[in-house]
């Protein structure tokens, strides 16, 4: 028997609580793991609060990340005694999750943890770190590199934005960090972000095109947020677009496109390629130093996770919250 966090649905309420289970009760999968840690995202919380539709089937183990060892195998790629780590797939929102002690999954889905990582130091980066490396791939792809000037990062204090702004730094980037946390301010200068920008100077709707300041931007709110750093990202510009915090909703014209030759470059860590993923872990398990991570990440159990959640969704935290599984 082992502990999981269960969600259950009654009368269209979500109910979460920590309930025994036994390795018979998994779902289908070729790899079974001993999972260490886990990870709180905003989109667990969402499945956590029943705030959104996330899960659509109950009883359900929610959890987008796990990181841990491997128990049982028929998978060539793994033997037992293997430290792995899993993010997307639709674990967590069509499978069952990692806020378990145990998880059956499909072996295709699992990295090895790579060089450098233990699963605990893995599980401060998780979807957010793994998309937080994506999108400075996607500017340095896109030739922003560390001298062609600021980048912008919205949503700077959550998870994505916490690893963005240190990953941009330790890569020689001059990075602008936008909050609407003065709390957050200290912390973020730690991290690497040269400049605070104030979160609502931001949400003021832009015109089709406003002054020049971003070389690049990584956004995770949306809305008027993303409009606006699109209305200022400079000529040849960059911005990769990987949330929705603030509004699924984006208004904006083709100006920046058409007069500024701006890419609004749209980035998905839940089905990445396996081979890009690698490339992304590489980078991080390289470039972020262990102070840095810890300044990041915080450590709560198993039972603390559904308050958790809704102090996410309500904007109360900052960072990353790693969730003790094992």
């Amino acid at each position: 028997m082992f502990d999981a966090l269960l969600l259950r649905q009654a009368d269209g309420k979500t109910t979460a609580r920590i309930e025994s289970l036994s390795p018979e009760q998994l779902p289908a999968g070729d790899v079974r793991v001993a999972v260490e840690y886990s990870s709180l995202n905003y989109k667990d919380a969402l499945a956590i609060t029943g705030k959104a539709p996330i899960v659509r089937s109950f009883p359900f183990v929610p959890g987008i990340d796990l990181a841990g060892r491997v128990v049982e195998s028929a998978s060539p790629r793994f033997a037992v005694g293997d430290p792995v780590l899993l993010t997307g797939w639709g674990v967590g929102e069509k499978q069952w999750g990692g806020m378990a002690q145990q998880a059956r999954v499909n072996g295709d889905w699992l990295l090895p943890l790579p060089a450098g990582l233990d699963t605990r130091t893995a599980m401060r980066l998780g979807t957010a770190g793994l998309t937080a490396a994506l999108c400075v791939m996607a500017l340095e792809q896109h030739g922003i590199d560390g001298d062609a000037g600021p980048v912008l990062v919205t949503g700077a204090s959550g998870g994505v934005g916490s690893i963005a702004v240190a990953l941009l730094r330790q890569t020689g980037h001059e990075v602008h960090a936008a909050t609407g946390k003065p709390s957050a301010h200290d912390y973020l200068k730690r991290l690497g972000a040269a400049q605070i920008v104030e979160r609502r100077a931001l949400l003021t709707p832009a015109r089709p095109l406003e002054s020049q300041r971003w070389a690049g931007v990584i956004d995770s709110c949306g809305g008027t947020i993303l409009a606006r750093a699109l209305a200022e990202t400079r000529h040849g510009g960059c911005v990769a677009a990987c949330g929705l915090a603030a509004d699924h909703r984006l208004e904006t014209t083709v100006m920046p496109f058409i007069l500024r030759g701006v890419t609004l470059q749209g980035i998905d860590s839940v089905y990445c390629p396996m081979a890009r993923r690698h490339d992304a872990w590489q980078r991080l398990a390289e470039r972020l130093p262990e102070r840095l991570l810890s300044t990041i990440g915080h450590e709560i159990g198993l039972d603390e996770v559904p308050a958790m959640a809704a102090k996410l969704l309500d904007g109360k935290l900052r960072g990353r919250l790693v969730v003790a599984v094992g």
